[in-house]
């Protein structure tokens, strides 16, 4: 069922801003991995990971993976929870970070939201402000029940449109240290005024119009439709430079999986009617005096996101800007993700 317009459909529309930088050529790239059992990045060999799973605070069960520094003494560790980006799952972006935070010595999960992956809930890829923001939570809950963990030195890194969800669990969720966010996008924002905030009242009135009707169908029919606004299965040329990045992030070798809805799927058609009037940093000053460490890309079509979350949060604070990259290129690009900045904030905030 084709919708003639949504929020997420202006989102696309309205961005004014676009990268320079070319996407590689995928000819060299090796076959498309299908698998539902392979991860997108390689497990250090500095590091074990095993299979977990844990309620949230509505009962839906989450799925996760466990990474755990080997050879670790038997101290209590510091603990990190990851998730994101937005439409991805932990065999993804997530997980690569779990697995480099804890080489650099901490627990680190990685977990499937609510509704996507392999983490449980019905109906199928769904989206939601507050029991995403409940995810993250539910993940503290997990890692301060292991016993290697230290229950009073938890982080939480959001990837993404995770971002902001880990901002707003970090503002009501006093357990939680330090927070760090990369490539952030309010996702209620994005999904309210579009990119950039263009999009006007009547076009969001149409719009929730639209929605509403279709909630109708969806009620008649017993099934939730899928969103059609979701990234091309091939390129044209006209796109967005930025589509086209994440073209190259989720429906190529790169970093296809089949699970992610951004590879593989579709969002219910529905979903952003869960974001329009619930804007998730209302709180963000309430995070201090706990630190908050924000890092965009420069040439991020998502940057000011990143930087208007920093202008309104309190001190302790600190924005950091990654010269030459693009919102994808924090998703999985070792040589610019600032690992050892993480690495440095964590251990310096999580005592």
């Amino acid at each position: 069922m084709k919708l003639a317009a949504t929020l997420l459909v202006l989102s696309f529309l309205f961005s004014d801003r676009a990268s320079a930088q070319q996407i590689q050529s995928n000819q060299n790239l090796p076959p498309m991995n299908t698998s539902s059992d392979h991860y997108t990045f390689q497990l250090s060999d500095k590091v074990n990971r095993k299979k977990v799973s844990f309620k949230n605070r509505y009962g839906i069960t989450l799925s996760g993976d466990l990474y755990l520094p080997k050879n670790a003494d038997t101290k209590l560790l510091s603990a990190l929870a990851i998730s994101g980006p937005f439409g991805a799952v932990k065999e993804q972006s997530s997980g690569l970070y779990a697995n480099q935070m804890a080489e650099r010595g901490f627990i680190a999960l990685a977990f499937d939201p609510s509704y996507t992956g392999e983490s449980g809930g019905t109906p199928r890829n769904v989206a939601s402000p507050d029991i995403n923001t409940e995810d993250f939570s539910a993940a503290v809950d997990f890692l301060g029940l292991q016993k290697n963990t230290d229950r009073s030195k938890i982080g939480i890194i959001g990837i993404c449109g995770f971002a902001g969800f880990a901002l707003n669990a970090t503002a009501v969720d006093k357990r939680i240290k330090a927070v760090a966010t990369t490539s952030m996008y309010d996702m209620t924002r994005v999904m309210s005024k579009g990119y950039n905030n263009v999009v006007t009242v009547e076009q969001r009135t149409k719009t929730l119009e639209q929605l509403s009707q279709q909630r109708w169908n969806d009620a008649e029919s017993e099934v939730y439709a899928p969103s059609t606004n979701n990234l091309p299965e091939k390129l044209t040329g006209g796109e967005p430079q930025f589509v086209k990045e994440y073209f190259d992030y989720y429906k190529t070798a790169r970093r296809f999986h089949p699970r992610s809805i951004n590879s593989n799927a579709a969002w219910t058609a529905t979903s952003p009617l869960s974001f329009v009037n619930m804007p998730i940093l209302s709180y963000i000053k309430e995070i201090a005096p706990r630190p908050i460490l924000i890092i965009a890309g420069e040439n991020a079509h998502s940057r000011y996101f990143s930087e208007d979350a920093y202008k309104i949060a309190a001190e302790p604070k600190e924005l950091m800007i990654i010269p030459d990259a693009v919102h994808v290129d924090l998703y999985d690009q070792l040589g610019k993700i600032p690992f050892d900045k993480l690495t440095a904030f964590f251990k310096a905030n999580l005592k």
